[in-house]
């Protein structure tokens, strides 16, 4: 009786947090550890939560690859478009504080691991992956949970929303170079443990990326223009009448 109540408790907190689009639609649940962590449960309790989810229709569980929120059209709120740079801008303002935080709390073995991504960043196989496990050692290493899955709800659209990929494949296709020594700059400011230097390279990392998306962005809206242009020019030239 007992767990079913704990099980309950973590079941209306997902479903709230569904609710007001903390994981929207399409997006990925943490992982089964981090929410018992979170909600101090066991893994058991947690497994119920997510089956009570899915026999409510909130989530569907996908062998190999998570918990996804579904849509069954109960949803307290509707569904929002959110940019990249919106995005960018969140990630830039939360996880400059948790990069701040961690330069007060990471231990020894997470300073580490934290390296062991510099060294994964610099294959072109490994660099995204190892960028976000770059991010994930740094919110893990506050101590904070709320930190931990704010963060995790961040990566989750950036991997999810069509639009979102959309916006970063070119970025993150080009300085590859320049993002290394980015995170290189964060990696040695956390590990002095000096937490406004920690801050100050986590925001010029997402500054030259919001700038990067803006760049794209023009650069998509002037080829958009020359394009219409051209079909224009094509339909009123009269120069294959002169010929």
């Amino acid at each position: 009786m007992k767990r079913r109540r704990r099980f309950w408790t973590v079941v209306d907190k997902l479903e709230a947090l569904i609710d007001q689009g903390v994981y929207p639609v399409g997006s990925r649940l943490p992982a089964e550890r981090e929410l018992a962590e979170a909600y101090g449960v066991s893994r058991p309790t947690i497994r119920e939560a997510v089956i009570a989810l899915e026999v409510r229709e909130r989530v569907e569980v996908k062998t190999g690859s998570g918990v996804f929120v579904i849509n069954n059209g109960k949803s307290a709120l509707p569904a929002k478009s959110i940019s990249a740079f919106e995005l960018t801008q969140a990630r830039a303002l939360v996880e400059a504080e948790a990069a701040a935080l961690s330069a007060a709390t990471i231990q020894d073995d997470e300073l580490k691991a934290l390296e062991q991504t510099l060294v994964d960043m610099q294959s072109a196989e490994k660099a995204d992956e190892a960028d976000q496990r770059f991010h994930e050692i740094i919110a893990q290493s506050t101590r904070n949970n709320a930190m931990v899955m704010t963060i995790q709800n961040l990566w989750n659209l950036r991997r999810n929303e069509p639009q979102i990929i959309a916006s970063y494949k070119d970025v993150c296709s080009r300085g590859e170079e320049q993002r290394l020594l980015e995170h290189t700059a964060i990696y040695e400011a956390i590990a002095k443990h000096d937490t406004a230097a920690a801050r100050k390279a986590m925001h010029n990392h997402f500054n030259r990326l919001i700038n990067a998306l803006f760049d794209a962005s023009e650069a998509k809206a002037l080829e958009e223009i020359k394009r219409k242009t051209d079909e224009t020019r094509g339909l009123y030239s009269i120069s294959h009448l002169t010929q």
